[in-house]
């Protein structure tokens, strides 16, 4: 037996131990505040405000439904239950998380040329690029740039934005599940703690990377996702 097996197993079991603690507590937070809300409208229901309750009661089960959905997809993607790879167009994928019209919040800017196909199950790239844009979103000032390039053998997404950045000592951290860089920040804004950690599975799933680079200005943050792309057409 391989004496190096037992320590691998027990920080593995370790590891699940401490992302199921983080998980629980992570579900009580909104748990605790339906129930609260509840009781408090039974006690007085006379003093209740209706349309109010029913607004962040709904708002608490809509951050559950997201922490359920993130950690199911979670578990598919370590056991590698999402299989169904065809070729898509990354480029596309990315216009179309950016098209639209103009509304509040960061201006989005898109440069993307011609096609950049990728092996890739479609649903989960979507989601990918999803969670970069929601990330950028929360901490944009002003904009947000997202390019598609082919470098190589490699088709790259890269979201920048003019945020505050992020420290070069928690570049990998906010990869981790449940890894917040300002806790009470993050709930405010509605991240649930696992878009960073979800993205980098799917990348990784797709024989892919996801890393924080330095911008060129040395401000705000750059989120470069890197994969195999697809061989083109002769």
């Amino acid at each position: 037996m391989d004496p190096a097996r037992p320590d691998r197993s027990a920080e593995r079991d370790l590891a699940e131990r401490r992302f199921a603690a983080a998980a629980a507590h992570e579900l009580r937070t909104p748990l605790a505040g339906l129930r609260a809300e509840l009781e408090e409208a039974r006690m007085h229901p006379g003093e209740t405000d209706l349309p109010l309750l029913l607004d962040a009661a709904l708002r608490n089960v809509a951050r559950l439904e997201a922490l359920a959905a993130d950690l199911l997809l979670l578990t598919e993607l370590t056991e590698r239950t999402c299989v169904r790879h065809r070729p898509v167009d990354l480029a596309a994928v990315a216009r179309a998380h950016t098209d639209g019209e103009p509304g509040p919040g960061p201006d989005i800017r898109l440069s993307a040329g011609a096609p950049i196909v990728v092996h890739a199950v479609p649903t989960l790239l979507d989601r990918l690029v999803a969670n970069l844009l929601d990330n950028a979103r929360r901490y944009a000032l002003r904009s947000i740039q997202v390019e598609v390039v082919r470098n190589g053998t490699t088709a790259e997404l890269i979201v920048t934005d003019d945020g505050p950045g992020i420290p070069a000592l928690d570049r990998e951290r906010i990869f981790e599940r449940f890894f917040r860089l300002d806790d009470a920040r993050c709930r405010r804004r509605g991240g649930t703690g696992l878009g960073l950690s979800v993205a980098r599975d799917i990348a990784h799933a797709h024989n892919g990377t996801l890393h924080v680079e330095d911008t060129a200005s040395g401000a705000g943050a750059r989120f470069v996702l890197r994969l195999p792309a697809a061989a083109p057409r002769s």
